[in-house]
């Protein structure tokens, strides 16, 4: 059950406080789930796609809050489905279930508000370690309410790329990919949650985050975040869509050109970074 009081403006404004209140009364829910994780154990949705109880709690504790407060949007989680609208709510209640089902505190929370075609507001939280990074759109992003910035990492030779990895992509191409970074020089890692991924971006823990096929609610609030730290980002929108997901990129800038060599997706300029369109 939520317990969500306050009343918040119809604006971006409230909204933005809608969101940072409903991903901390989650984060609740899902740290929870996690201390019983073991006791609960974990069904499979397909190949190495894990699924918990705390999966659909997190999910509907987010849904009721917006519904309640902004009937009007939309919702659309990874769990649940629902619609896509003008305005519109991206939610994953728990990036990184693997992890979480086995114990490991690397996973998150991933909010994203999309209005008129344009990622608005981003959220991602990973209760176990209390670390909230939040954005929105032109006003920069931070971590925990202190700003962040991208890594000043200029060469290869000293860069820790992330590669996500998915079924939906064959594996000679994701490792004909890694081999290219590799190649380049750079140490490569996997930590298997993808939203957690770019939001290291955005603070500088790693240089640039790569997966050849991404969902939607993984990757839209970590993109805001890079491009608000100063980072660069794929064009999401262009090269794949809100529905179906596509491949993701987000860099520092120095090494992001050759990062789009390396992987085949295509990257956008700072200037445009932070737009997200959906087109």
């Amino acid at each position: 059950m939520n317990d969500f009081k306050p009343r918040y403006s119809n604006d971006l404004a409230g909204r933005a406080s809608l969101c940072r209140d409903v991903i901390r009364s989650a984060g609740a829910v899902v740290l929870s789930g996690f201390r019983q994780s073991r006791q609960r154990g974990f069904s499979m949705k397909g190949p190495q796609d894990f699924l918990t109880e705390t999966d659909a709690a997190s999910e509907a504790h987010i849904r009721q809050a917006i519904a309640e407060h902004f009937p009007g949007d939309a919702f659309w989680g990874e769990e649940g489905g629902g619609s896509i609208a003008e305005r519109v709510w991206v939610v994953d209640p728990v990036d990184g279930t693997a992890n979480f089902a086995r114990g490991i505190p690397h996973f998150c929370i991933s909010i994203t508000y999309v209005e008129e075609d344009r990622a608005e507001i981003g959220a991602i939280y990973n209760p176990a370690q209390d670390e909230l990074y939040f954005c929105r759109r032109g006003a920069g992003a931070t971590l925990n309410d202190k700003p962040i910035k991208v890594s000043p990492t200029a060469a290869f030779d000293a860069a820790s790329v992330e590669m996500g990895w998915s079924r939906r992509v064959p594996d000679e191409t994701f490792l004909e990919t890694m081999r290219q970074m590799l190649d380049k020089g750079a140490n490569v890692r996997r930590g298997a949650s993808g939203a957690m991924a770019l939001a290291y971006v955005a603070d500088g823990r790693s240089d640039a985050y790569v997966e050849l096929h991404m969902n939607a609610w993984d990757c839209l609030a970590g993109l805001l975040l890079v491009a608000e730290a100063g980072g660069v980002v794929c064009p999401f929108m262009e090269i794949g869509n809100l529905r179906d997901g596509g491949p993701v990129l987000a860099s520092t800038p120095a090494i992001a050109r050759g990062v789009s060599e390396a992987s085949g997706i295509p990257i956008e300029g700072r200037e445009h970074g932070a737009k997200l369109q959906l087109a």
